[in-house]
C-alpha cells in the first residue's frame, strides 16, 4: 500500500463508521432495527446517487479489494457470534407448532421462489438455470433469527409465549435455510477442477462434532470458575478463522464454518466467557467491519437506472416474498390452533430478513447464482421485510411495551392456546 491507498482507506473506514452510526441510531429512533440505517448507509454510499460521484470519490478502486477482506472478516465474526447464540435446546424443547411453523415457512416461499426465478429466467437468469432456480427459492425462505431477536428485546417480548415460539421457528429456520444453502453451493459453486473437495465435509463435520467439541467440553470442564483470558481469546479467535476456511476451501463458504465453531462451544460452565466473547468481538464488529461489509454490499446495489420493467420485478419478488413467508407460517399456526392475532404475529416475525439475507445474497452474488441487477432488487426485498415487521406487530397485537399475551385483541385464553399448541 502507497500513501494515497493508506490515507483513502482511513478516511473511507472513517465515513463509513460515522454514517452507518448516525443512519442507524436515526433508524432506532423511528423504531426500525439499526440494521436497517446501517444498509441505508452502505447503499447511500454506492453507486445509486450522484451516478456513483460519492462511490468514486470516498472509494476509488485501489482500496475496494482492501473493504472487501475486511468484509469478510466482519461476516464471518458476526456468524460466529449467530452460532455462539444459536441454542440447540430450543429446537428440541420447540414442540410441534414450531416445527411445522419453521417446514411451511421453508418450504411454501422456496417453492414460490423458484417458480418466480422461471419467470425472472429470461432477464435476470444466471447461465446455471438449477442453481438460479434453487438459489432464488432460499432468498426468499431467509428468516434473520439476530434481527428478530433484536426486535422481540426492543418489544420486551423475548420471554412471553409468543416471542419464545418465534425464537424456536426461526432458529430451526435458520438450520434448515443454511443447510438448503450449503448443498446448493456444494452442487454448484465449486470449482468443476477441485469439486472432489466437497468430499471433504463430511470428515469435516465429523471432526468438528466428534472430536473438537468433546475436547472443548472436557477442557471446560477441568476448569470450574473458567475466565476469559488473553490467551483463551486468541485461541477462540484462530478456532472461528480455521474453521472458516476449512469450509472454504473443500467448496462451502466460509460463513458456515465461522457458524459451526460457535455453535459447537460449550454452553455449560461458559456462560461468563461467552458473554465477554460477544462483547469483545461484538463492539468491534458491529461498529467497524459490519458497516464495512454493508458499504462493501452497497457498491453492488445500483437503483440508478430502474425502469418500469425493474418495478414490476420487485413488485413480484416482494409478493412472493411477504406473501409465501406469511402464509406458510401463519396457515401452520392456525392448523396449530394458534389464535389469529398471535398466527398473525408469529407470521409477521418469520418474515424479518435483516442481515443474513444480506449475507445470503451476496454468496450468490460472488458465485454468480445472481447478478448486480436482481441482485439489487433482492436487497431491496431485505430491507422492506425488515423494516414493515415493526409497525405490522404494532398493528396486530397493539404498541410496544404490552405483553401480548394480554392484549385484548384476542380473546383471554390466547396465552394459553399458544402454549398448548407449543406443546
Amino acid at each position: 500500500m502507497d500513501a494515497h491507498q493508506t490515507t483513502s482507506l482511513l478516511i473511507g473506514l472513517a465515513v463509513i463508521v460515522l454514517l452507518a452510526r448516525m443512519l442507524g441510531v436515526l433508524a432506532r429512533r423511528l423504531g426500525q432495527p439499526a440494521v436497517i440505517g446501517e444498509v441505508l448507509a452502505g447503499i447511500a454510499l454506492g453507486p445509486t446517487l450522484f451516478n456513483g460521484a460519492i462511490t468514486e470519490a470516498l472509494f476509488p478502486d485501489s482500496i475496494r479489494s482492501l473493504l472487501a477482506a475486511l468484509s469478510v472478516i466482519g461476516i464471518a465474526v458476526f456468524m460466529f457470534i449467530v452460532g455462539l447464540e444459536w441454542n440447540a435446546a430450543m429446537i428440541r424443547g420447540s414442540g410441534s407448532l414450531a416445527a411445522s411453523v419453521s417446514l411451511t415457512s421453508i418450504l411454501v416461499p422456496f417453492g414460490l421462489g423458484a417458480l418466480l426465478a422461471l419467470y425472472l429466467m429470461e432477464d435476470y437468469g444466471s447461465d446455471d438455470r438449477r442453481a438460479f432456480m434453487l438459489f432464488m427459492g432460499i432468498a426468499m425462505s431467509i428468516t434473520a433469527f439476530p434481527v428478530l431477536a433484536r426486535i422481540l428485546s426492543d418489544r420486551r417480548m423475548t420471554h412471553t409465549s409468543l416471542g419464545v415460539m418465534a425464537l424456536a421457528c426461526a432458529s430451526i429456520d435458520d438450520v434448515l435455510a443454511w443447510t438448503l444453502l450449503a448443498g446448493v453451493v456444494a452442487i454448484s459453486g465449486s470449482d468443476a477442477s477441485e469439486q472432489w473437495r466437497i468430499l471433504l465435509t463430511v470428515p469435516y463435520l465429523l471432526a468438528m462434532l466428534l472430536v473438537v467439541r468433546p475436547l472443548l467440553q472436557r477442557f471446560v470442564a477441568a476448569r470450574p470458575g473458567l475466565r476469559l483470558s488473553p490467551t483463551l481469546f486468541a485461541w477462540t479467535l484462530a478456532g472461528l478463522l480455521l474453521s472458516a476456511a476449512a469450509t472454504e476451501w473443500v467448496g462451502l463458504h466460509y460463513i458456515f464454518g465461522a457458524f459451526l465453531f460457535g455453535a459447537i462451544l460449550p454452553r455449560t460452565g461458559t456462560e461468563q466467557v461467552r458473554d465477554q466473547i460477544q462483547d469483545r468481538l461484538g463492539q468491534m464488529n458491529g461498529t467497524l467491519l459490519l458497516p464495512v461489509f454493508f458499504l462493501v454490499a452497497g457498491l453492488n446495489v445500483d437503483l440508478s437506472e430502474l425502469d418500469t420493467a425493474g418495478l414490476g420485478a420487485l413488485a413480484l419478488i416482494l409478493l412472493v416474498a411477504i406473501g409465501g413467508k406469511f402464509a406458510g407460517a401463519f396457515a401452520a399456526a392456525r392448523l396449530n390452533r394458534m389464535p389469529v392475532r398471535q398466527s398473525a404475529a408469529l407470521a409477521t416475525l418469520m418474515n424479518t430478513r435483516g442481515l443474513t439475507e444480506l449475507i445470503v445474497l451476496n454468496v450468490g452474488l460472488q458465485l454468480g447464482f445472481i447478478g448486480q441487477d436482481l441482485y439489487s432488487l433482492m436487497v431491496v426485498m431485505a430491507v422492506v421485510t425488515t423494516a414493515m415487521a415493526g409497525p405490522l406487530l404494532t398493528w396486530i397485537i397493539g404498541p410496544p411495551g404490552k405483553d401480548e399475551d394480554t392484549q385484548p385483541h384476542g380473546s383471554a385464553d390466547d396465552a394459553g392456546l399458544v402454549a398448548d399448541a407449543a406443546r
